[in-house]
């Protein structure tokens, strides 16, 4: 082969294969192109609805503002620094923190064993129970607030009517404004509000466990214990991990049940939680550039935690085998 020849055929092949180059580079384009297309409005709706008022959020409070009038007085970090000086902030936190962790230590595990309970157990009448522990959640919080507010009423309240009836020489106990006794009285509102969505994500994942594993684990010689917890319990894993997530999530961002329970937050804040704190210090008062602040730390607690739960405890569960 000649030399003009063999320099024709290294030319040819250079040809071909830019051309190929170019072919997946334009392949590549029209991809991200068609992606871009179809993600461009849900982009927009997030730009505009969720990441523009985030950062008006952190903008407004930077400023004294009422909320009416124009940006004019600068405070720097003088509303974070009176934020984190405030003894009502620091008890509103010390408030939802209670909550979360009888949330987690008492709701979950109740919920979790009166899962099995239904799911696996002999218990009579398991659909009637299911029903009526499912029912509460599918009330609206306002809905249940108002309900409560006539059980737990200091006089004539369904609570102190049983109590006296039971108990003699019992004193009436005023459970939504007594400081004593009020935030476990929010919080049993709060498990009977949202125990059987907790239940029913329980049984809707103990159901998917193959009975199977369970029963040859029963022949190797485990009990009843021992399949739950080498069995039963790592296989919805998955499952307690999400409602862990939600729990805590839950009570950081919970409001309504809170404030008209307790009329914005109870006797000396006693009642008080964050999102009722906000509310309180924040609109009701026109302080809309305090109450920006006490947002964006509500905002900076709520992303933060869910990065890092997401990152260390929940990755697990979306890896490829």
């Amino acid at each position: 082969m000649s030399l003009a020849n063999t320099r024709n055929l290294s030319e040819v092949k250079v040809d071909e294969a830019t051309q190929i180059r170019r072919e997946k580079r334009n392949n590549a384009i029209r991809k991200w192109l068609t992606v871009g297309i179809f993600l461009l409005p849900g982009m927009l709706v997030f730009i505009v609805f969720v990441l523009s008022p985030i950062a008006q959020t952190a903008v407004y409070s930077f400023y004294d503002w009422d909320g009416l009038g124009p940006l004019t007085n600068y405070q720097e970090f003088k509303n974070y620094e009176r934020l984190f000086e405030h003894s009502a902030f620091i008890k509103s936190v010390q408030n939802t923190l209670v909550i979360m962790v009888l949330s987690l230590v008492i709701q979950l595990p109740i919920a979790l064993m009166i899962a099995l309970l239904v799911a696996r157990g002999q218990l009579p009448g398991r659909k009637f129970f299911r029903a009526m522990l499912f029912i509460p959640y599918v009330f609206s919080e306002v809905i249940t607030a108002i309900i409560w507010l006539y059980v737990l009423h200091p006089k004539d309240g369904l609570v102190n009517t049983v109590f006296t009836s039971l108990v003699p020489g019992y004193q009436n106990v005023a459970w939504t404004s007594d400081p004593n006794v009020i935030l476990y009285s929010v919080f049993a509102v709060l498990v009977w509000k949202y125990f059987g969505f907790y239940m029913i994500l329980y049984m809707a994942s103990i159901q998917g466990v193959p009975k199977d594993l369970e029963e040859a684990a029963r022949m190797d010689g485990a009990g009843e214990i021992g399949v739950l917890r080498y069995v039963t319990i790592p296989l919805i894993g998955p499952t307690i991990r999400l409602t862990i997530y939600l729990s805590v999530l839950g009570a950081i961002q919970q409001f309504v049940i809170v404030q008209i329970l307790t009329t914005g937050g109870g006797i000396n804040n006693s009642g008080s939680v964050i999102g009722t704190y906000l509310y309180k210090y924040g609109l009701q008062r026109f302080k809309l550039g305090y109450g920006s602040s006490i947002a964006v730390v509500l905002f900076l607690f709520t992303f933060v935690f869910s990065i890092l739960y997401q990152r260390f405890v929940m990755s697990r569960d979306y890896q490829d085998d």
